[in-house]
């Protein structure tokens, strides 16, 4: 499927046309524009014509009314923090930063739901809620917007327990490309009627509709808290006890690995002097005695893999300081090497596949010029490598390529995915037939043809360029 590249001129008459709509929240600063085409990967910077910044729904549509109308192209903008460029206006057109839209529309605590608008982010709502004992659960480390979090189908470290947002979303408001507005479901728990619209726009990066608005779900604040870590003698022992956690069903609220390379980045950069081998995280939530008798059965597990060094967090504060280290991983991975450019690629495989996979793809990074990390959400399966890279140095940039490419023929091979939470973007395209075969992916074609015939939402995404003839 291609897509005729608009004219300057078109262009230029569709920007007055929406300065017309927006007044100074329409804007064509280069330095604007150059950050709404990068995320916070390897992937070029591509910049879109103009940014807008819209405040409604109804705001979104009339934008993209205007984008049809013209035949440009539009890209959503959430948060900026995505990792396969699905940002980058690989055909130039209009970003659409849904930043502005940050309201929480309604909360409802006996439901255990809340309404909010694309552009408020996890954190935010989280704050909202505070006094409602109530909290949302998916937690990807950056401070994520809900709509973006929505369209790439995110996940992170309390996937383990409360799912991804494939799970947690439950409607969506969204703006198709012709500009006509969408409700995906109502709030109730289940339903029958009709098509699965919601999970059709989870996970599509913006190249089926625009989200405007997100339904979640909540949950209930847990009576305690407790935070623990171990070192083992390898990544396998490592792996087989998260392994082994989870056949047993124990419910830990989050459980992440860090190879030896990991915590020592951790460690220089959140000023931690955690013991630099292979390490699993661990959060235990619920009454007292539960998380007693889950931290035992755990602590067995793991000793029978020769875990040692176990260190306890209960208080908050501590608690969050083992976190923030987690979740500021791929900037202390940046800090090894300023002026260097992480490629953070991830897969997600079947767990019986899982320490062999986190095994070879750290192996092959050995020889690496560049330093290279693992780390994993092991409990469901996924997990990442992080190579800190020249983007300068044709060498390195194909030798990260060979080893992301290796990374995702073995989990494929595996039965898994070329990616667990990172989405695919353009970055990742490529592998969709070899995971789908040809035939689905026609079928996400046909999808893709019938909501956006013109091919302006997010162009170039997800779906590998067609084969002529």
């Amino acid at each position: 499927m291609l897509r005729r590249i608009s004219s300057q001129e078109n262009t230029a008459a569709l920007i007055e046309r929406l300065r017309a709509l927006l007044g100074d929240r329409c804007t064509t600063s280069l330095s604007e524009r150059e950050h709404h085409g990068r995320g916070e990967s390897y992937h070029p910077m591509r910049a879109p014509d103009a940014v807008c910044y819209p405040l409604s729904t109804e705001e979104v549509a009339g934008i993209v009314r205007l984008c049809a109308q013209y035949d440009v192209p539009v890209i959503a903008f959430g948060a900026g923090t995505s990792l396969e460029g699905h940002l980058s206006a690989l055909h130039g057109g209009i970003s659409i930063d849904m930043r502005r839209m940050d309201k929480v529309l309604a909360v409802h605590p006996q439901d255990l739901d809340a309404t909010v608008q694309a552009g408020v982010t996890r954190k935010q709502l989280n704050a909202h809620l505070r006094d409602t004992g109530l909290f949302f659960a998916i937690d990807p480390g950056a401070d994520a917007t809900l709509g973006g979090m929505a369209a790439t189908r995110a996940s992170g470290t309390a996937a383990v327990r409360y799912g991804t947002m494939r799970e947690n979303v439950v409607s969506l408001t969204v703006v198709l490309a012709d500009g006509r507005i969408v409700k995906t479901a109502n709030r109730a728990r289940k339903s029958s009627a009709g098509y699965d619209l919601t999970r059709l726009f989870v996970g599509s990066e913006g190249t089926l509709g625009l989200i405007t608005e997100v339904t979640v779900r909540l949950h209930g604040q847990p009576e305690a808290v407790r935070a623990a870590i171990c070192t083992f003698p390898d990544v396998a022992s490592a792996v087989r006890t998260a392994i082994e956690t989870v056949q047993l069903g124990v419910p830990v609220g989050r459980m992440e690995f860090l190879d030896a390379a990991a915590i020592r980045a951790v460690n220089r950069h959140s000023g931690l002097s955690l013991a630099e081998a292979p390490t699993l995280f661990f959060e235990f939530a619920g009454s007292l005695a539960a998380i007693a008798g889950e931290t035992e059965t755990v602590a067995e597990i793991a000793g029978s893999h020769g875990a040692q060094g176990w260190s306890f967090a209960d208080g908050a504060e501590e608690r969050a300081r083992l976190w923030h280290a987690r979740h500021e991983f791929h900037y202390a991975m940046l800090a090894l090497r300023p002026g260097a450019t992480a490629w953070a690629t991830d897969a997600c495989v079947p767990v019986s596949a899982l320490a062999s996979c986190i095994e070879a793809a750290c192996l092959e990074a050995t020889d690496a010029p560049f330093p290279a990390a693992a780390v994993g959400h092991v409990g469901d399966g996924n997990f990442h490598m992080s190579y800190v890279i020249d983007v300068s140095d044709p060498a390195e940039v194909a030798h990260a390529e060979q080893l992301n490419a290796a990374l995702v023929k073995r989990a494929l091979e595996a039965g898994g995915t070329c990616t667990g939470e990172h989405g695919v973007g353009y970055g990742k395209a490529r592998y969709l037939v070899a995971e789908h075969g040809a035939e689905a992916v026609d079928v996400m074609r046909l999808l893709k043809d019938a909501l956006d015939p013109q091919n302006i939402l997010n162009p170039g995404k997800v779906l590998p360029p067609a084969v002529e003839g």
